[in-house]
């Protein structure tokens, strides 16, 4: 594992974001890319591909670009894919269940082990292969396992506890989907999750490009028909 200091944490945002794009070209096939072409795709700047790929010491070569396979297994390294990651699920609402039917998540080093639920109604069943699990057997199955992080997707009103009990169980890294502000200690990761928030500014840029487009569509009206 490879997590260099070198590395900013605004190039390490957007090494996903790499990563996702690479991955897909290897799967259509395509063994070099250059920097212009990438960024096509990705829709940002050539200069800040180069300059994000220099930053782990990965330089293209003039006229022929990238090597596609290099460069997925240096990200790979720097954000420490290459060794797999045991996750569990808090919560099999209809968020955890959709985690827990996700395909892709084993084929990026992400193994979902367990998921657990309150609800004493729900413990047995299966949400594709893996059974649910009661909530008070959380606390053994930690105890007993390797655990990596913890997919927390139960209600607002529950998620801190549950993030302090994933805490002082041990868990040291907490992937948040509850729309609430945690508080965990220095030496636990945390990513949060606010899905309302993509949506909100979702519907701010659609407000924008219809405000736009309707702007547009009276310019043309008033070119066609100056006088009215």
């Amino acid at each position: 594992m490879s997590h260099s200091p070198r590395i900013s944490q605004a190039v390490i945002r957007r090494l996903p974001r790499y990563y996702r794009y690479l991955s897909a070209l290897q799967q259509m096939g395509i063994g070099r890319i250059s920097s212009g072409d990438l960024s096509k795709r990705m829709g940002v700047a050539a200069s800040q591909v180069r300059q994000d790929f220099s930053h782990f010491g990965t330089m293209g070569l003039q006229g022929y670009g990238y090597e596609v396979p290099l460069l997925l297994q240096e990200i790979r390294t720097i954000l420490g894919l290459t060794e797999a990651k045991q996750v569990i699920i808090i919560g099999a609402g209809s968020l955890g269940q959709a985690l827990a039917k996700y395909p892709n998540f084993e084929r990026d080093g992400f193994q979902i082990v367990a998921i657990f639920d309150a609800n004493p109604t729900l413990s047995g069943q299966t949400v594709g292969q893996y059974s649910i699990r009661s909530i008070n057997e959380l606390q053994d199955f930690i105890t007993n396992h390797h655990v990596d992080i913890a997919a927390l997707t139960v209600p607002t009103v529950f998620a801190r506890e549950v993030c302090n009990n994933l805490v002082s169980f041990g868990v040291k890294g907490i992937w948040n989907f509850a729309s609430v502000e945690l508080d965990v200690p220095d030496d636990v990761a945390l990513e949060n999750i606010y899905l309302i928030d993509s949506l909100i500014t979702l519907g701010y840029h659609l407000d924008i490009k219809k405000l736009n487009a309707e702007k547009q569509r009276q310019k043309e009206a008033k070119k066609h028909n100056p006088q009215k």
